[in-house]
């Protein structure tokens, strides 16, 4: 499923040019519970070092995008904190709504990562030059990415990929703030 283009393409190879970071939340940047309280879901735990990894990443001039499957208030109130503006939540078609905003946006595939961790967020992967499952994805997942993260979703998985596009030759010359 993955993007079939230069298959012996290293990890690395791939990530020199990626524009754009695309998330899932629940199971990338949480650890995939959900927490229910008497009036609903109630909380949502994010890895603080996920969250800095995604402000070197914006700060370096990559985009980040969301793209989730549920909708949550705790999502929306953590994105704006990090100043990610573009938040799809309540999505079902993941992979048409990462088309359009690839063409709101002007990039080409070779310039998307996409980051997940179950079935649904498999339509994003063909349109990615870069596939990523957390190392706790579901087994088709893993299948259908270019990498699995040593990292665990929720657990610093984002923060790993973050490295990773900012280790990159594009990227790494740029004076990142520690």
């Amino acid at each position: 499923m993955a993007s079939p283009t230069a298959p012996s393409m290293t990890v690395q190879q791939r990530a020199a040019s990626i524009r754009l970071l695309v998330l899932d939340v629940d199971g990338v940047l949480t650890d995939g519970r959900l927490y229910f309280g008497a009036t609903g879901e109630a909380l949502k735990a994010f890895h603080v070092r996920d969250g800095a990894g995604l402000v070197q990443l914006r700060q370096a001039g990559i985009e980040i995008a969301i793209i989730s499957g549920r909708s949550s208030e705790a999502v929306t109130v953590r994105m704006k904190e990090l100043g990610i503006t573009h938040v799809h939540q309540g999505i079902h078609d993941k992979g048409s709504r990462l088309q359009k905003l690839k063409d709101e946006l002007r990039i080409n595939e070779d310039g998307i990562c996409c980051v997940g961790d179950d079935t649904p967020d498999i339509p994003m992967f063909s349109l990615a030059h870069l596939a990523i499952a957390v190392a706790d994805a579901h087994p088709q997942v893993r299948t259908a990415a270019h990498h699995i993260t040593q990292q665990f979703g929720g657990r610093g998985a984002v923060r790993e990929v973050c490295d990773l596009l900012l280790s990159t030759s594009v990227h790494a010359g740029l004076s990142i703030p520690q």
